[in-house]
């Protein structure tokens, strides 16, 4: 038996895949095309580890994906290879289209192709996992309920139209053909491996660089903050006892304006790595123009994958950010072969006015 992972190079399948190794013995199959996020610094752990084969390949080659699947007889598909950088989606929507819209329907139909020639008791215990967000979702008002299951979907940037578009392939999938698929919306993710574009381990690089810590607008956006691990247990769980054709909500349960997060971080690494002169990271904050269609709100209601499955978070905010700093301390040669000059050149475009 083995599972095939997509994207397990980048930050929450590689998450998943070290999560998963550290309790199982299954193989684990890793398909990743390792564009600019994707990173293979990141599973060097497991370089000698017998049980995870990585393979260097796109979710769109149908002739790579369907040798994969009849080679290794997966009893799983976990779909994380997305696209997935509001930011850059706003710069180049064509990317997100190409790989989470076109590279989805190119997965679901590989797959569809070899779950069709299992047996009937393979059939009906293989599933299809998708990992989404939130974002499908769209924005919430200040005092609006938490997003559930059943909320429309009014995605507001071009990556969250490709993810609203990747899930609704997967549910026609799984309606018209009868694929067993699960999908998971997850709020924002945080923790170890994380590329630094996103806010946290964007200004964890900036601060300890003496560099501004950029803040978009007044920074009151806010965000349910999920610490990267959570979530991959909660994958895990869904994957064991979901319901096929479902949706699961995931997060954390902690509701925070990105200007209280970057306050927080600053006043952990002005405990755990001081400045020479004595100031707070705090000093180094600079507000920016915002950016085209912010959104404002995100919250999760994760009470179904609560009460179904029995899953919740075991990190608090506190706990996972100070987890998510140490490591972050600790691993400076990541950080390092991480930022390259393409990093640098993304950064000017985005905050350099």
């Amino acid at each position: 038996m083995s599972l095939l992972v997509t994207g397990g190079a980048g930050f929450i399948g590689s998450n998943f895949v070290h999560t998963w190794l550290a309790g199982s013995d299954e193989l684990l199959v890793n398909l990743d095309k390792l564009t600019y996020a994707g990173n293979l610094g990141n599973l060097q752990a497991l370089a000698q580890d017998t049980r995870h084969v990585f393979v260097h390949g796109d979710i769109g080659d149908r002739q790579l994906v369907e040798a994969l699947l009849q080679q290794h007889r997966p009893r799983a598909v976990l779909h994380f290879a997305a696209e997935s950088h509001v930011d850059r989606s706003i710069h180049g929507p064509l990317d997100f289209i190409q790989t989470n819209v076109v590279g989805t329907c190119q997965l679901l139909e590989s797959v569809r192709a070899y779950w069709s020639g299992l047996s009937p008791d393979a059939q009906q215990s293989f599933r299809f996992l998708h990992v989404s967000t939130d974002e499908v979702y769209g924005s919430l008002e200040p005092q609006a309920p938490a997003f559930k299951e059943t909320n429309l979907y009014e995605p507001n940037s071009p990556y969250a139209a490709s993810k609203a578009a990747s899930d609704h392939l997967v549910r026609a999938w799984h309606h018209t053909y009868g694929l067993p698929v699960l999908t998971t919306n997850c709020s924002n993710n945080y923790g170890p491996f994380h590329f630094p574009e996103k806010l946290i381990p964007l200004v964890l690089h900036n601060a300890l660089a003496g560099k501004p810590l950029p803040i978009y607008g007044d920074g009151m956006q806010i965000r349910d903050w999920l610490y990267v691990q959570d979530h991959c247990r909660a994958i895990a769980r869904v994957l064991e006892a979901g319901r096929p054709g479902e949706t699961y909500n995931v997060g954390g349960w902690n509701e925070k304006p990105n200007i209280e997060v970057v306050r927080t971080l600053c006043s952990l690494l002005d405990e755990l790595q001081p400045r020479t002169d004595g100031q707070s990271y705090a000093e180094q904050i600079t507000y920016v123009k915002d950016r085209a269609g912010h959104d404002r709100r995100y919250a999760i209601d994760a009470s179904k994958i609560n009460h179904e499955l029995g899953w919740r978070p075991q990190e608090t905010f506190e706990t996972g950010l100070r987890k998510t700093v140490q490591w972050y301390l600790d691993n400076q040669d990541w950080v390092t072969a991480v930022t390259s000059g393409h990093y640098r050149q993304w950064v000017d475009l985005q905050y350099g006015g």
